[in-house]
Order: C-alpha cells, then sequence, then structure tokens
C-alpha cells in the first residue's frame, strides 16, 4: 500500500484529489492539510509515500516547504499557476499539475508511482528507478543509490541488504523485485541470494566470486552464467 497525504488549503480541491484517489487501487490517504506546519506534523507522525503538494499555501509556499525537508517523501505538485513548472523540476518531484486536475490527467501520474516507472515491486521497500540511480525505502526514508555505487545485493526471505560503497542498506523487498530494477548489463546474479554488480568484481575462483572485502558463493544453477562472463568454462 503505497500512503500519501494531500497538503492543499482549497476545500473543493481537497476533495477532488480525494475523489481522484477513490478511484486508484494500492493508494491510502492518510490524511488532508491546508497548511505547510499541519503537514510538517503529519510527516513526524505517520508513514508517507507521496505526498500531493499544492504550491500556493497560507503562510508558506509549497516550494518554500519542500525545500525545509530534510528527507521528503516523493513528491506531486499541485497548482493553477503554470509558471513554476521550471522550478518544481529542478525540486525532483514526480510530477507537476495543474488545476483544474482530471482523472485522465490524474491516472498518468499514478502509472508513474505504480507501473515499474517510478516504484517499481509491490513490497514495503519499493524501489524508485530513474536514469543512471534507483531510490531504496529503508526505516521510512527514501535513500538515493547511483547504479554504479552498488557492490551486491544479498536477499534474507522479504528482506535486502544493499551493500554499496558507502553503506548497507536493509529494506522490505524481494530478489525478483530488485533484479527487475537493476540493470543487466551492470549486474549478474550468481547465487538465489545474491546479486552483484560486474564493475566491482575482483577475481572469480572456484565457487566464489571476490566482491571487494566480501566473498560471495557462486550457486550451482548460476556457475555456467558466471563462467561465460568472464569468458571461462564450468567443471
Amino acid at each position: 500500500m503505497i500512503k500519501c497525504i494531500i497538503v492543499e488549503d482549497e476545500v473543493l480541491a481537497q476533495d477532488v484529489m480525494k475523489s481522484h484517489l477513490q478511484k486508484v487501487e494500492r493508494f491510502k490517504l492518510v490524511g488532508s492539510y491546508r497548511t505547510a506546519p499541519e503537514a510538517m506534523e503529519a510527516l513526524k507522525t505517520h508513514e508517507v509515500d507521496v505526498m500531493f503538494l499544492d504550491i500556493r499555501l497560507p503562510g508558506m509556499t509549497g516550494l518554500d516547504f519542500l525545500q525545509s525537508l530534510v528527507n521528503p517523501p516523493l513528491v506531486v505538485l499541485t497548482t493553477a499557476y503554470a509558471e513554476y513548472a521550471l522550478e518544481s523540476y529542478e525540486l525532483n518531484v514526480i510530477d507537476y499539475l495543474l488545476k483544474p486536475i482530471s482523472f485522465e490527467r490524474f491516472s498518468k501520474t499514478i502509472d508513474k508511482i505504480v507501473d515499474g516507472r517510478l516504484f517499481t515491486g509491490t513490497g514495503k521497500g519499493m524501489g524508485l528507478k530513474a536514469g543512471d540511480h534507483i531510490f531504496i525505502k529503508s526505516n521510512s526514508k527514501f535513500f538515493k543509490i547511483n547504479f554504479s555505487e552498488i557492490v551486491f545485493v544479498e536477499g534474507m526471505k522479504d528482506y535486502l541488504k544493499i551493500h554499496t560503497t558507502e553503506n548497507t542498506l536493509i529494506t522490505h523487498q524481494t530478489m525478483t523485485d530488485i533484479e527487475k530494477i537493476l540493470p543487466a548489463r551492470q549486474f549478474i546474479r550468481i547465487h538465489k541470494s545474491y546479486i552483484i554488480a560486474v564493475a566491482h568484481i575482483r577475481s572469480v575462483y572456484g565457487n566464489s566470486v571476490e566482491m571487494g572485502r566480501a566473498t560471495i558463493p557462486i550457486g550451482i544453477n548460476y556457475k555456467e552464467k558466471v563462467m561465460s562472463l568472464v569468458g571461462g568454462k564450468s567443471k
């Protein structure tokens, strides 16, 4: 379930957004708020995946509010004024909806979120994919990870450990989910519990792959694939 909030000072506009959300699956509306301070409190007390944020709010604009957040959720901006479009995209928002918002246009935004163009997978740790990086949800935050930084991914039942050059993140996601997200040219699955980055391979020997300081086992069903990668033959 994708949890969201609406930050909008106009009651009619709130009602339109609520009506649209009721027509789509996998979205749960946590709450609706009229001002930035109200929304700030909501973000502190609720787990929020997506925020539908109006630009013109009383007291503080939506853009100023967004810039004040250290770890914002994914954001869809809503406004009646097209002139804010360029500034909004510089803040890496998901989409920019001009009022009045038709359900057809709203549906396109939802498609970006749930159909694999932004959110990918169905678990609580869904990944946001965009070009050369992915956003991974861990401990109620979305962390941006460049594909080049990922050393290997370790599966643990319904969770994953994503080992990067800087740290390790744990996310509620499956190996099948992450395998669909990672670029096939850059990553290879070598075990039912491991996906590794080709760029970070130090050596392949016996039934193991050396990845930095870690040694990863090669599963029997993946040996031929690994040896083909390095130009050798499996025995």
